[in-house]
């Protein structure tokens, strides 16, 4: 009689639990994010009626970019796109440049980390060319490469490096030394010691340095195919502000930002994975 009391007091506590936490999940995910884009689009109304000759307000822009929206696939000519194809180009381009540049940043980060002369070495480097903008290195790589695809792709490589490196020997250079001790007494080698110990210790420290370096990656790449043309969604922008259709560009606004929040919740997503440690907001 008892275990029985205390299974339907436990069923009633969950019960409860749950119907609390349903309306906070609700206002939560849908409440107050639907809350704060209306203000964004009520404010981005407001200033579109004070300059309307110029910017539309948000209906007037939805119907100017109802065929991007319908067919963002679609090929009308050599230059004439849609934005799902311009999309994908800087994607690319992006991806190759974060990818290369975590294939260097990361054993670099190990090398400063485990590796006093290494970082004493190299950590002036680093701290010279980190402040460096990245669109300085632009000229510089039109100069190496003479096109603008490869430059691109090389000012994304530069800019992925630092944030990566850093984040690395950080997480290198936390790992409890007890546990180092301990391996060097079992006589670990060294390999396995990184492999065993160093690598699983610093996975946080690296997706973190990761995501902050795609983060930068995308908003780089924006600017760079401003300067440089070709397809590309930072291309487009300009494109069509040079053609004073600002109606596109708040649409390709949006799409940069989605775009940016999917890249990061596909990185958090790999980091869960590899690490099976659940990323919780509390």
């Amino acid at each position: 009689m008892y275990i029985q009391l205390n299974l339907s007091a436990i069923a009633i506590a969950g019960q409860t639990a749950w119907r609390r936490a349903k309306p906070v999940v609700l206002r939560d995910v849908v409440i107050l994010p639907a809350i704060g884009f209306l203000g964004i689009i009520v404010l981005w109304w407001i200033v579109a009626l004070a300059n309307h000759e110029l910017m539309p307000t948000p209906p007037e822009a939805l119907v100017a970019n109802l065929d991007y929206i319908l067919n963002p696939f679609y090929e009308r000519g050599p230059g004439n796109l849609g934005i799902g194809w311009l999309l994908l180009a800087s994607l690319r381009r992006v991806l190759l440049g974060f990818l290369l540049g975590a294939v260097v940043a990361i054993p670099l980060g190990f090398l400063i980390g485990m590796s006093r002369p290494a970082m004493l070495a190299l950590n002036p480097i680093i701290q010279i060319f980190k402040p460096v903008s990245p669109l300085a290195w632009l000229p510089i790589a039109l100069a190496i490469f003479n096109l603008a695809e490869p430059s691109a792709i090389f000012v994304i490589f530069i800019t992925s490096l630092w944030p990566t490196i850093i984040n690395t020997a950080l997480g290198v250079s936390s790992v409890s030394k007890d546990y180092i001790d301990v391996a060097k007494v079992l006589e670990m080698p060294r390999w396995r010691q990184i492999t065993k110990i160093i690598w699983p210790a610093s996975l946080p420290y690296i997706f973190t340095g990761l995501r902050i370096s795609l983060g930068i990656a995308w908003l780089v790449i924006v600017a760079v195919e401003m300067l440089t043309g070709g397809i590309g969604i930072g291309f487009f922008v300009w494109d069509e502000w040079s053609r004073l259709n600002l109606s596109s560009v708040f649409l390709a606004v949006l799409v940069i930002g989605l775009t940016g929040l999917l890249l990061d919740w596909a990185v958090g997503k790999v980091e869960e994975l590899v690490t099976h440690r659940p990323k919780t907001l509390n």
